[in-house]
């Protein structure tokens, strides 16, 4: 059974602005609004395998085991401070580029999944999460938990797309400003290091 609560969390968590956000807003205002649909869809299939270990309790083995946990962590520490430096070498010559063609869209896609996929805690969040809303009399809680990650999933990507689309919009405003540009960049770059920072001092 679905609930209200449920929609409700699941929405909250959803818009509460992280890592998958701000790649997603960041390609949306230097890639084009096809690149920001492709890094939502990105980012979304990211968190798939996260649910699906939740699901089958395998995320017991990251929550149990300091090794695995510190390797996938350090692995997505790694990768968020790459695309930090990557974006701060730019600066000032990354230009608000045409709409992409396939590959670079599937670059931009693999990007998103990677950024969700190498981060740890959400496994765990995710085996908190969806428990709490599986109902004690379901007739099958691993199909009601199942139904409740598509629907978190769906949700994950409307919004995402919101976001991307939003700062679409504002993309041609902000490329009259050079002086802009290169803060915002700036900014999405200290933003990664800080979050990859942040997740290298996350416990278990």
């Amino acid at each position: 059974m679905i609930t209200t609560e449920f929609l409700f969390t699941a929405l909250v968590v959803v818009l509460i602005p992280g890592t998958g956000v701000l790649y997603t807003v960041s390609t949306g205002l230097f890639g084009g609004w096809r690149a920001s649909i492709a890094a939502a869809f990105g980012c979304t299939a990211g968190i798939l395998p996260h649910i699906l270990t939740s699901i089958l309790g395998l995320s017991a083995l990251l929550h149990t085991s300091a090794l695995v946990f510190q390797v996938v962590k350090y692995a997505g520490v790694g990768y968020l401070l790459y695309l930090a430096w990557s974006m701060w070498r730019e600066t000032g010559s990354l230009q608000f580029a045409a709409q992409g063609g396939l590959k670079c869209l599937r670059q931009v896609a693999v990007r998103g999944i990677l950024i969700n996929i190498l981060n740890p805690k959400l496994t765990i969040f995710f085996l908190a999460f969806l428990p709490l809303f599986v109902s004690p009399s379901a007739a099958s809680p691993l199909a009601q938990m199942t139904l409740l990650s598509a629907i978190f999933m769906a949700m994950t990507l409307v919004v995402f797309i919101g976001y991307g689309l939003a700062a679409h919009a504002v993309r041609r405003r902000i490329a009259r400003s050079p002086l802009l540009t290169t803060w915002l960049q700036r900014s999405c770059a200290a933003i990664f290091a800080a979050l990859g920072l942040k997740l290298a001092v996350a416990e278990q």
